[in-house]
């Protein structure tokens, strides 16, 4: 593992993103606004809100997208629909003073998601849907708008999640973990490809070299590489050169 982004999820958190970035020549960061934490615009006056952010993403080439942005329409009691569609329309603002690719979130709101990236198409480059979980018709109407998707254990759960993976385009594949969330577990359809495993402590048991038990963490990124290979049937090494590829591509390439 070369590089590694830290993900903001609100004005505060991207701030806190940077800052850890700019500690290690191997950090970077995305800035943006979560949907579940879109209600910060009105809380904060949008208006500024949107200018603090566009400031802190154009402040470092640390930063190597904008979001974590996007729709969920799981977790509506953390933000109302309509507003969390107000507030992923208004960041295509940020797109614009940015210049960066787009780090995307769409959880159980394709249908809405798509509409409105359709409608900004012209206002961003390419970017990634992450932690995808949808049916491959989603995925490759996201593919057609030049967005790669994103794979981590919570696109990895059941054989119908599988069956997803292995009809995406290597070329238009990326891997990551989310952590500290979407690990892999025993109960996921994915779980069976998995080879490597870490010993882990309780977090009051904490030993250097150990995982926090019930934490995932950046190493396991290899047993989402382990499940990738092993459903679609493809040569472990070659997947790993092609998904590294593919993030240096859309979200270093002007660091080259």
């Amino acid at each position: 593992m070369q590089k590694m982004i830290i993900t903001g999820g609100s004005l505060d958190d991207s701030r806190m993103a940077l800052e850890l970035a700019s500690t290690n020549n191997d950090l970077f960061c995305t800035v943006g606004c979560h949907p579940t934490r879109c209600s910060e615009f009105d809380e904060h006056g949008a208006e500024s809100y949107l200018v603090e952010l566009i400031k802190l993403a154009c402040s470092s080439e640390k930063v190597v997208a904008v979001g974590e942005f996007g729709l969920d329409y799981d977790r509506t009691h953390f933000c109302a629909p309509d507003v969390q569609r107000k507030y992923f329309e208004r960041q295509f603002d940020l797109v614009d003073a940015a210049k960066k690719p787009l780090f995307l979130h769409c959880r159980n709101s394709a249908d809405d998601f798509a509409r409105i990236v359709r409608a900004n198409r012209d206002r961003f480059s390419t970017g990634v849907v992450h932690s995808f979980d949808g049916s491959w018709e989603q995925a490759k109407n996201f593919i057609d708008m030049d967005l790669y998707i994103g794979i981590n254990g919570c696109s990895l759960k059941t054989a119908e999640n599988l069956e997803v993976v292995k009809k995406i385009p290597s070329e238009r594949l990326m891997i990551e973990t989310d952590c500290p969330y979407c690990d892999i577990k025993p109960t996921h359809a994915g779980y069976k490809f998995v080879q490597t495993t870490f010993e882990t402590r309780k977090k009051e048991r904490f030993e250097e070299g150990k995982q926090v038990k019930g934490r995932n963490e950046p190493q396991n990124i290899v047993q989402v590489l382990e499940v990738m290979a092993g459903c679609r049937d493809e040569d472990i090494d070659q997947l790993a050169d092609t998904l590294y590829e593919n993030t240096e591509r859309v979200f270093f390439k002007s660091l080259r």
